[in-house]
């Protein structure tokens, strides 16, 4: 497993609609497991393709929180949300393209979401609480979405800046 470099928005990539995933092919299988132990190292509960400039729709979660408790982790291939619930959940997101910076954003409390998984099955489940925002956070990513998408256009501009200095900070260092 290699760690992948995180895009840091902004970055053209995280604004891009990904392909579907066409077959499972060991480069798909070496993508995904390169982006758990990414997702693990960050640390973060999710990472969508785009964000290792992958533009294929794959993503990977664990929101498993307790440190003692065994790892949970999804790949997801070609997910799709088949339901969402009327009830309303606002969460503090923040996001791996876009690191220390966080803001509410509301979402539908419960989602199910149909994926292709790695064993080449397709699988079908409900997530709730912070499970369902993240995969709906992900989803988002491979259709060209980022969560500050969700806020005023003054507060993105603030942060966009915020990460356009980072990248400058960080390339000459």
């Amino acid at each position: 497993m290699t760690l992948r470099n995180i895009l840091i928005h902004p970055d053209p990539r995280l604004k891009k609609i990904c392909e579907p995933v066409a077959e499972i092919t060991p480069e798909i299988e070496t993508l995904a497991a390169d982006m758990l132990a990414t997702m693990y190292d960050a640390p973060g509960v999710g990472l969508a393709a785009p964000q290792v400039g992958a533009l294929v729709r794959l993503y990977v979660m664990d929101c498993t929180k307790d440190p003692e408790a065994e790892r949970a982790p999804l790949v997801m291939l070609n997910p799709e949300i088949t339901w969402t619930s009327e009830g309303l959940n606002t969460y503090e997101e923040g996001c791996l393209s876009i690191p220390d910076q966080y803001a509410e954003v509301t979402r539908p409390a419960e989602v199910r979401v149909a994926w292709l998984g790695l064993d080449g099955k397709s699988h079908e489940r409900e997530f709730d609480g912070l499970w369902a925002t993240c995969a709906q956070h992900e989803i988002d990513h491979l259709d060209g979405k980022l969560f500050i998408d969700y806020l005023s256009a003054m507060k993105r501009q603030m942060i966009t800046r915020k990460m356009v200095k980072l990248k400058r900070e960080t390339a000459r260092g």
